[in-house]
């Protein structure tokens, strides 16, 4: 009988009032140039933390902070997408199969629309399974509707023979 988990992740970062030298939005694994920049220990591409988090969560190994602690100077500044490739891995030593990952990130701006296939194509190549994203706005209500930061909801689908 063939083992199925299904995990749930979440990521929240707030955008700098002021630029952060050597710092570049970056969502999905796409530079997002021009825009302002999200406040984080590594990149901050909450979508990125998001699918890892819903990965280890289906995979019951923890979350992405115990794994690449904010504390930790070596996860300063890293590229999230390494960190996502990392995870996929420990999930395959788990002997466990990625089947899909499903995002929703939310956020006024920037709009996600143009770069949603890049951001597949570069989240699933990091995973090694289909990564889809869909970009969703908050109408204005609370912090994420006032442009104050960036969110992303993740669910991941895993199995194991």
């Amino acid at each position: 009988m063939m083992d199925i988990r299904v995990g749930q992740g979440f990521d929240i970062h707030r955008f700098s009032d002021a630029p952060i030298a050597g710092r570049r939005l970056i969502l999905g694994g796409v530079v997002f140039d021009g825009d302002r920049v999200l406040i984080g220990h590594s990149d901050a591409d909450v979508v990125a933390h998001a699918v890892a988090d819903a990965l280890l969560g289906a995979a019951g190994l923890g979350d992405i902070g115990q794994h690449y602690p904010d504390t930790d100077a070596q996860w300063k500044g890293a590229n999230s997408l390494m960190i996502l490739t990392d995870v996929a891995h420990k999930l395959r030593e788990a002997g466990w199969k990625i089947g899909n990952v499903d995002c929703s990130v939310v956020c006024e701006s920037p709009v996600i629309a143009p770069h949603r296939d890049q951001m597949q194509t570069l989240l699933s190549e990091a995973a090694g399974a289909p990564v889809s994203v869909k970009g969703r706005r908050a109408e204005g209500l609370g912090a994420i509707g006032r442009s104050e930061g960036i969110v992303c909801f993740a669910s991941a689908v895993i199995t194991r023979p």
